[in-house]
């Protein structure tokens, strides 16, 4: 397994971006007939049976992800979600999907699982359950180097042109805060940076760890993560069907012992350089505490 490191050169997908095809494994598509007809059976049970599949993009570093020159999918969140299949007797196998469409594809019955760093908020469980984090993080913005793309305080967003997807929470932030979208379908990292730097946006809103990956491995580009801004602590988990009890417990239970046990901070480290699997120790303030 390849170190991030070693990807200075790579060009990946900041957050929305999707494949559309293919996965690194054979994972077809399970009928909702299958999903459906066996109801003496829980979940759990089924899945360890007939294996799960988890939806992912395959191109957002350093969660998902080829390293350069490899045909093997991994990264920090399919690493966690492997090692959880190992724990608890279920074969994993990964579908590729825009992240748009990670949702309805767990809702019907496509997937099982979604681990794609995406964020608990309470609007998505609503729809969808979570298991416990494991990855805790905070949210910062990408700015052009030389002016700060003339953003000194959060506030100073509103008028501005934000980059990214149509879908994501991030993009919904900038809304609320008054700024102008540009959104983008399936392009990579140095698309949403190099648009930063020649002034067709002005800024990204994004997670802080995979802002600091991007930035440092496309750093021929003059934008970085502004230094006073940060704000909204993310928790990260599993995304699993909202009636999904008993795959939960057992999901959560295994988080748990990989948090004990050290092989989160282990497999953290080795993705992001920090140990993601612990609460920030600095106070990070969320929007509505802010002075906006």
């Amino acid at each position: 397994m390849k170190k991030i490191t070693f990807l200075f050169a790579l060009a990946f997908t900041l957050i929305l971006a999707a494949c559309g095809t293919g996965s690194d494994e054979s994972s077809g598509e399970k009928g909702n007939s299958s999903k459906n007809s066996e109801k003496e059976q829980t979940l759990f049970k089924q899945l360890q049976e007939e294996g799960a599949t988890v939806a992912t993009s395959g191109t957002l570093l350093a969660s998902t992800y080829y390293p350069e020159g490899s045909d093997e999918l991994t990264g920090y969140d399919v690493e966690v979600l492997r090692e959880i299949g190992k724990r608890l007797d279920i074969d994993i196998s990964f579908e590729e999907i825009g992240v748009d469409g990670m949702l309805p594809a767990l809702k019907n019955g496509r997937v099982d699982m979604v681990a794609n760093d995406f964020e608990i908020t309470e609007e998505r469980k609503r729809e969808v359950a979570f298991s416990e984090p494991y990855k805790y993080s905070f949210t910062s913005i990408i700015v052009r180097e030389d002016d700060l793309s003339g953003i000194e305080t959060l506030e100073d967003v509103s008028g501005k042109v934000h980059g990214g997807g149509a879908t994501t929470t991030h993009s919904q932030l900038a809304e609320e805060l008054g700024a102008e979208l540009k959104t983008y379908n399936n392009v990579t990292n140095d698309v949403y940076l190099r648009d930063v730097e020649n002034g067709r946006t002005d800024f990204i809103i994004n997670d802080y760890y995979l802002q600091k990956l991007a930035t440092e491995a496309l750093p021929d580009i003059d934008v970085k993560i502004h230094p006073d801004i940060k704000f909204n602590e993310a928790k990260i988990a599993v995304v699993l069907p909202q009636d999904a009890d008993e795959l939960k417990k057992k999901v959560d239970e295994a988080i748990t012992e990989m948090r004990e046990d050290g092989t989160l901070k282990e497999l953290s480290e080795e993705f992001y350089n920090a140990d993601v699997s612990k609460r920030p120790e600095e106070d990070i303030p969320s929007v509505d505490e802010m002075d906006l």
